[in-house]
């Protein structure tokens, strides 16, 4: 359709492209993520699948490899759905660069794909939406320094940061927020050179656990995803060290929730998976209606304690799990 429609309501939207060239079949979008084995991704997933039961004529379809290490199977997945050819395609990308060829010959043959979470290196898509990494990095930085402030610590010592990859543009973003933050909010400290685990928990046990036991100076930690976060969790619970380091993550795994609420984590970068996935697939259903669409949408972050983890609000987006439509 190529008149340009601008500023369409979903049901808008659908009923002018299930009433054209998609109107025997169901318009297809097929959603990859990242990783199967996380709650994150699961939750992006519930957002998308719950589109697609509140708005009939959409079906979605979705893939994704086990790990977020997985970068060769997640280029093959989008391969192989691209020679399927779906009405349109949500990703997010766990490579900057390896998907790139895939997602622009999708957009050649028409198909339009919205990328979520992590930034492509590519202008050729129809609309990216994620989390304000740099900001949300930064957030953490001015949350730990608080928690250090409240509990009556000096704005001195090492502070560590455990990265779950390398070389993946949504965690330099975090990171980097982080650092300027530390630098703006307490110069006093040391940011340490950041460990990277490759996204595997076993590896950010190990690396926490020698962060924190060879380290005596050691006053806080910065995890940059739910991995890292459920890993530096289970090392400070486990060593006693939860009240004297003070420990900040992205995310908000069970384990991470869990960690939240027994102090072994003071606070929690939340993002909104749920909104990624359902804004996702109606970002592809605009698209496909004609509707021009922004280059970037911020789906916002927030900060969650134990003191306001309980109110409705940030249950929602610690739980997003519990939303899916039956």
């Amino acid at each position: 359709m190529k008149k340009l429609i601008i500023g369409l309501c979903a049901a808008t939207a659908l009923a002018l492209v299930t009433g054209s060239a998609f109107a025997k079949d169901p318009v297809e979008v097929t959603v990859i993520i990242k990783a199967t084995n996380s709650e994150f991704w699961q939750a992006v997933l519930v957002g998308a699948q719950n589109y697609a039961k509140e708005h009939e004529g959409v079906t979605v379809t979705t893939n994704g490899p086990p790990s977020e290490a997985d970068i060769e199977q997640q280029v093959s997945i989008l391969e192989d759905t691209v020679s399927r050819g779906p009405h349109g395609i949500v990703i997010s990308s766990t490579s900057s660069e390896a998907t790139v060829p895939a997602i622009e010959r999708a957009m050649d043959q028409g198909i339009p794909v919205v990328t979520i979470d992590n930034r492509v290196k590519t202008d050729k898509v129809t609309s990216f939406l994620a989390t304000d990494n740099v900001a949300g990095g930064k957030m953490a930085a001015q949350q730990m320094v608080e928690q250090l402030k409240a509990a009556g610590k000096p704005l001195e010592g090492k502070v560590a940061l455990i990265s779950s990859m390398a070389g993946v543009q949504v965690l330099i973003d975090r990171d980097t927020g982080f650092e300027e933050g530390l630098k703006e909010y307490a110069p006093g400290l040391t940011l340490m050179t950041p460990r990277y685990v490759n996204n595997d928990i076993f590896t950010a046990v190990n690396t926490a656990q020698d962060l924190v036991l060879s380290n005596p100076d050691l006053v806080g930690i910065f995890a940059d995803n739910n991995t890292t976060g459920s890993g530096v969790a289970k090392v400070l619970s486990e060593t006693g060290k939860q009240d004297a380091i003070v420990a900040v993550a992205f995310d908000s795994d069970p384990q991470e929730v869990e960690a939240l609420r027994s102090g072994a984590l003071k606070a929690l970068v939340v993002q909104d998976p749920y909104g990624m996935g359902y804004k996702g697939v109606d970002s592809v259903i605009r698209a496909l209606a004609g509707e021009k669409l922004p280059a970037y949408v911020d789906t916002g972050a927030n900060i969650v304690t134990k003191a306001n983890m309980d109110e409705e609000t940030y249950k929602n987006l610690l739980d997003p799990l519990g939303r899916a439509i039956k």
